[in-house]
């Protein structure tokens, strides 16, 4: 049985993905911050693992000994929406800490194994911020870019190790995301029009990781057929 671990899987895309890799016959390890919450998912393939990604040490001791075949790094935060002329250092800090420089740390544990074994699927939730410019999101579009470039440069080292790099590309998702964040009034405005849900990117990831070993899918945008841009709806 393939083992995957997937960050962020509290709640929205990462629940999704563990859950979905689980039917799949996955062993999961279902790595967040939320113990409560982990308890709600785990099972008989579900491994829950309280973890705060950037604590480097206790990141490294979790992983200690395990294999992992699969790694899904989605564990992330939106910081506060706003002119970035505005913004608090404290808030570009974490953004950049915690969807940049946490999920650099994580891989480079996981991928010498998989160097290794010649094999394992590394994937990424990006985001369509990194691929075209939003108002008030300038440090996670930053940090989300950063993520696009560091796929595409692991791919580029790893592939001839015969380990796949997968970059998810989200656009409006039905999550959690934007709840500290924003009012109930935006966020209302946000999902006026259906969004994608975390289920939807769950099952693209499984069909992706079901796809034959010698073909890699390097990038997925999946979007709302009625996009809007939630970034605009800043709370006052």
């Amino acid at each position: 049985m393939k083992t995957a671990l997937v960050t962020g899987a509290t709640s929205g895309i990462g629940r999704a993905i563990a859950l979905e890799l689980a039917q799949a016959g996955y062993r999961v390890i279902a790595a967040g911050r939320s113990e409560p919450a982990l308890a709600g998912i785990a099972s008989g393939q579900i491994t829950p693992l309280v973890l705060d990604v950037t604590d480097r040490p206790a990141v490294a001791a979790a992983l200690a000994g395990l294999e992992i075949d699969v790694l899904v790094n989605n564990a992330g935060m939106m910081p506060p929406l706003g002119n970035f002329a505005d913004a608090d250092m404290d808030d570009i800090d974490r953004a950049i800490g915690v969807n940049l420089t946490a999920v650099l740390a994580l891989t480079r544990l996981v991928v010498p194994q998989m160097r290794q074994r010649g094999s394992g699927h590394v994937l990424f939730t990006g985001s369509a911020a990194a691929h075209a410019p939003f108002p008030n999101m300038a440090a996670y579009s930053a940090a989300k870019a950063g993520i696009s470039g560091f796929a595409a440069a692991l791919r580029a080292d790893l592939s001839p190790h015969g380990i796949r790099v997968t970059e998810i590309v989200p656009g409006r998702v039905e999550t959690a995301l934007y709840a500290d964040i924003l009012d109930a009034d935006a966020r209302a405005a946000m999902y006026a029009a259906k969004a994608v849900q975390p289920q939807d990117v769950a099952q693209m990831v499984r069909a992706v990781l079901a796809l034959p070993e010698w073909a890699d899918v390097t990038r997925f945008d999946i979007m709302p057929t009625r996009p809007t841009t939630p970034s605009q709806q800043v709370k006052k």
